[in-house]
């Protein structure tokens, strides 16, 4: 018997959220998706770490131009979420820059921009996808291991703070 006062997940229909690349047009959304997005965390990043993160409109055209970027739309048109990857090897792919802003939370955004970047990694011949992430980032930790990602022990420097590897394996096709 369902519990009357627990909170139920609020989940989203498949068609309220579309997940396409994105395009030059839609840069100042998803700077404002990653501001959003990563401000909470603001006060645990080092200043260059953050700006790294949320970016500036001239490293967001860059990365549009080397990476695959995703975003969820919502049905009013604002991004409701956004991932980069790029084939870095002929078999090792790599994601950057993933956001869903708090109020897209808990609606299943991250999970299918993560699939299809995967699938997009998947096509293009890699069989290893790497991240990495900050640990104020706890709850995204949470999402990549449920998702397959496992620490790969390497921590690097990231304008000061520890920056954690993760990796997902997939079988050859």
């Amino acid at each position: 018997m369902k519990n009357p006062h627990a909170n139920p997940v609020i989940g989203a229909a498949p068609h309220e959220f579309e997940i396409r690349p994105a395009t030059s047009e839609d840069a100042a959304a998803i700077l404002e998706c990653l501001r959003a997005a990563f401000e909470p965390y603001r006060s645990q990043y080092t200043p260059q770490a953050y700006l790294d993160t949320v970016m500036t409109p001239a490293t967001l055209l860059q990365r549009l131009v080397s990476m695959t970027v995703l975003v969820a739309m919502d049905t009013r048109g604002n991004v409701a979420g956004t991932i980069g990857g790029s084939a870095v090897s002929p078999s090792e792919g790599h994601l950057r820059g993933m956001a869903v802003p708090p109020e897209y939370h808990g609606r299943g955004i991250a999970r299918r921009l993560l699939d299809a970047m995967e699938k997009h990694l998947l096509g293009k011949g890699c069989t290893r996808i790497l991240l990495d992430t900050t640990e104020p980032l706890e709850r995204a930790m949470r999402f990549y291991e449920k998702n397959g990602f496992r620490r790969t022990g390497e921590v690097t420097d990231f304008f000061g703070m520890p920056l954690i590897e993760y990796v997902k394996e997939f079988p050859p096709h």
